[in-house]
């Protein structure tokens, strides 16, 4: 009998049916970023007891937009578009983990399920969500220009609730694409034990990041950025927005394929 293949389930002879591919996985595509600033006591709330708020600028957030083209080493994705092209808005912010600043997804949504996978496998808590970001084109008018005065919009909505809309205008060409978003991720990997009560079957803190980086040319410019509350998600109520500080655009590529394993709290099942 052929052994059932696949990285996440459900697991077939062919391995064809299995949500997600083998790592390593390749991403392409744009982000659009706001920067701000909340009271950091917010961003203390949102961590995890055992992440401390970063040294420098602890209320600094990061809201971005990613517009992704990703596949894996066979490359079969890019010519089935629908399984390869996905829109995530998520939110950042910085931390410390026994001594060291990380980066720290702490909000995300995603359009597509096998991201939402991917996501989970790597601690980052996402969920379904339609977000949209302006594109831009190198012929006509219907675009936004990557240079000067180059404005794009962006907005997030779930469960058919507007939870955020943004608008960043280019001014210059920037040496980086923020700060917030500049640091290896620290994630908790986590899963609560099938026996009631039993605490966590899954419970780790993982550190990654993306191998093979390719970073276009960053722009900073001017942004807006508004966030809502639902019955069901509450990112206004959670890192409201104080003070503006940027907003970027860059294209990126990189690829993930695997992270580190820093402190392991799982219990058996």
């Amino acid at each position: 009998m052929t052994e059932s293949q696949g990285f996440l389930p459900p697991y077939t002879q062919s391995g064809r049916s299995a949500l997600i591919p083998d790592m390593p996985w390749h991403y392409s595509g744009t982000l659009l970023t706001v920067e701000y600033r909340t009271d950091p006591r917010n961003v203390r709330a949102i961590l995890p007891p055992d992440l401390e708020l970063a040294d420098e600028d602890p209320g600094a957030v990061a809201f971005i937009w990613a517009d992704w083209q990703s596949c894996s080493s066979g490359f079969e994705e890019l010519l089935d578009p629908a399984k390869a092209q996905y829109l995530e808005a998520f939110v950042v912010v910085r931390c410390k983990y026994q001594g060291v600043t990380y980066s720290r997804c702490v909000l995300i949504w995603v359009t597509t399920d096998f991201a939402i996978a991917r996501g989970w496998f790597q601690g980052y808590p996402k969920k379904l969500g339609s977000a949209y970001v302006t594109r831009p084109y190198n012929r006509g008018k219907a675009t936004a220009r990557i240079g000067e005065g180059g404005t794009f919009g962006a907005s997030l909505a779930a469960y058919d609730h507007r939870l955020a809309t943004a608008r960043v205008t280019l001014r210059e060409p920037a040496t980086s694409n923020g700060f917030v978003n500049g640091h290896k991720m620290v994630h908790h990997r986590q899963m609560p034990s099938l026996v009631p009560g039993a605490g966590m079957s899954l419970n780790q803190v993982v550190t990654m990041g993306g191998i093979d980086l390719d970073l276009g040319q960053p722009w900073v410019g001017d942004a807006e950025l508004s966030l809502f509350d639902s019955p069901w998600d509450e990112p206004a109520s959670l890192l409201p927005v104080d003070e503006i500080i940027a907003g970027y655009y860059c294209e990126v590529g990189t690829t993930f394929n695997g992270g580190t394993l820093l402190t392991d709290h799982s219990q058996p099942i």
